[in-house]
């Protein structure tokens, strides 16, 4: 039986008087890797961010299923504070919640192939650097509920056999991983697909 993790209705979003979502009506369920495909301006993004609650909709509701489920995500470029190091950008947003697992933090960023006492600033780092230090920021307190928009940008074959790997482990504890991007990336093996396009979202067979 599929356990419902997040419920979206009806969803709406209007900016200065154009609507970019119509109507979107999407179940994500527990223990599934989902992909959500659409050209630039598709409405991704926003999507995501009514998703994780960054955005009100204009109209419809998002419900959570429980306190159990744990919403991670990276959106658009991941911020950061750039003249700190990786490591003390981790730190410092996973104590904002009190879910700095720092044992945790420091393997996965050694399975990205990223080191936990590099002192560079992270202004030094490269794109996919970046990128790969985003996933981190959104899988390290555990979430069983990942929102991962463009996570392949700039990323080496091996960096995303690694996305591909914790997915899998996401999926298989029972959270779910939700992937947007432009094309289908071939070493994740999705459970669903969407396509997002003039505003409203279709299952993809």
């Amino acid at each position: 039986m599929m356990v419902v993790m997040m419920h979206a209705v009806d969803i709406h979003k209007t900016f200065d008087g154009v609507e970019v979502l119509s109507g979107i009506d999407l179940t994500i369920n527990g223990g599934q890797i989902v992909h959500i495909s659409g050209d630039n301006g598709s409405g991704k993004s926003t999507l995501f961010k009514i998703l994780t609650h960054l955005l009100e909709p204009t109209k419809g509701k998002v419900s959570i299923a429980d306190d159990a489920v744990k919403i991670g995500a990276i959106i658009e470029n991941p911020s950061f504070l750039e003249f700190s190091t990786a490591w003390e950008n981790l730190q410092f947003l996973g104590r904002l919640d009190n879910g700095f697992d720092a044992k945790y933090t420091e393997e996965l960023l050694s399975r990205f192939s990223l080191d936990a006492h590099d002192r560079r600033p992270i202004s030094k780092f490269s794109v996919g650097m970046r990128e790969k230090v985003g996933i981190v920021q959104a899988i390290m307190a555990h979430q069983n509920l990942v929102f991962l928009d463009e996570p392949t940008r700039g990323l080496d074959k091996k960096s995303i056999q690694t996305l591909a790997a914790i997915s899998a482990e996401i999926k298989n504890a029972g959270g779910s991983v939700v992937i947007a991007s432009h094309d289908i990336v071939p070493e994740i093996d999705y459970d669903q697909k969407y396509l997002l396009e003039k505003g409203n979202i279709h299952h993809v067979a």
